[in-house]
């Protein structure tokens, strides 16, 4: 029986092999721990380069993101350097949604609506165009829980459940549909009470955030005032809101506690003129809104009446919401508004409202 010579080893790996196979027998924690390791100096530089390459399009703004999830040293060094969109008028970080939009020029954004399902997507856009298929921010979808019903706002278009890690909080009405409640599911201040609603108790064990309790905070109101003699005429609306702080959120927005209560802000709908010639209210939506519709408001602050100087600036528009498009309506806002409360606001448009109009 012939004998069967013994196999030769095996040829050491060349030097690229050699790192390869060292990469993948690698701790992913050894690993991580390997790119925390790099100089503060080197690590903002690498950040910063990235942020320049990024541009203010999205998807190439999504590396600025994967530096970020790098771990907690990467991610401090993007907070750093990846300014707020108060300052640079960009979205970014998921943060980003629930902080104030910039003060000079609004944020440009449209929602489109899906009659079928009862869902709304709300998007970045880049150009004014309607065929824009801009950037996916946040969706909800409309419950009817009894009574009352409710907008469901999640980072996922796919999960819009209370008890997913995307939930961000909700809309609320009356029966009537005229009065709404703004739920964040993030405590606004440091100390703020969750609400003791049931909808609120159906969390389960997942929570948004390992170090903020998921729950249901109230952070503002809207109104519609009624129109029992239904004299013809636009809706009219208030809205009370607990906005953001554009420093103190940003640079702290990696604690638990990193707000306080900087109190209600007051917003009111500017007042439309009627057309003679055109037979209708109208409103300078500046070639933003180009379908009548009784949804269309803008919002202003409202005057403050311990204000006698008249510092408020009542002209300058917070929020705009109008129709495009049988589902298509443009949202735009600015500072102190963020996109989160932007967002809720505008979805209390929708919907009929019984004693209104």
């Amino acid at each position: 029986m012939p004998r069967q010579a013994a196999p030769l080893p095996a040829p050491p790996p060349e030097r690229g092999e050699m790192s390869e196979v060292a990469e993948a027998d690698a701790d992913p924690e050894d690993q991580e721990e390997r790119w925390a390791r790099l100089l503060p100096e080197l690590l903002s530089d690498v950040v910063r380069r990235v942020e320049a390459s990024g541009g203010e399009r999205w998807p190439a703004r999504k590396d600025v993101v994967s530096c970020a999830c790098v771990c907690r040293r990467w991610r401090e060094a993007a907070v750093t350097v990846v300014r707020p969109p108060a300052e640079s008028g960009k979205i970014t970080f998921p943060s980003s949604l629930k902080q104030p939009g910039p003060r000079e020029l609004p944020m440009q954004c449209f929602i489109k609506r899906n009659k079928k399902n009862s869902t709304f997507l709300l998007y970045l856009g880049f150009t004014n165009s309607p065929m824009d298929k801009g950037k996916f921010l946040m969706a909800a979808r409309r419950f009817r829980r009894g009574p009352h019903t409710e907008y469901i706002i999640s980072l996922d278009a796919e999960d819009l459940s209370q008890g997913s890690n995307a939930y961000m909080g909700k809309l609320r009405s009356d029966f009537w549909g005229t009065n709404f409640k703004i739920y964040d599911s993030k405590p606004p201040y440091d100390g703020a009470k969750a609400s003791s609603s049931r909808s609120s108790r159906r969390f389960g064990s997942r929570r948004i955030s390992p170090q903020v309790s998921a729950g249901n905070y109230e952070v503002g109101q809207v109104s519609y005032k009624y129109n029992l003699l239904k004299s013809r005429g636009p809706r009219r609306m208030y809205c009370s809101l607990e906005c953001p702080s554009a420093q103190e959120t940003w640079e702290n927005s990696l604690k638990t506690k990193f707000r306080k209560p900087m109190g209600p802000t007051t917003l009111r709908n500017k007042a439309p003129r009627w057309h003679e010639h055109l037979q209708c209210w109208c409103l300078n939506f500046h070639g933003r809104v180009t379908v009548a519709s009784v949804k269309n408001f803008q919002l202003v602050a409202a005057a403050d009446p311990s204000d006698p100087v008249g510092t408020v600036d009542e002209e300058t528009v917070l929020l705009q919401f109008g129709k495009v498009d049988y589902d298509m309506f443009t949202m735009d806002y600015r500072q102190p508004l963020s996109a989160f409360q932007a967002f809720a606001i505008s979805l209390s448009s929708f919907g009929t409202k019984l004693a209104c109009e």
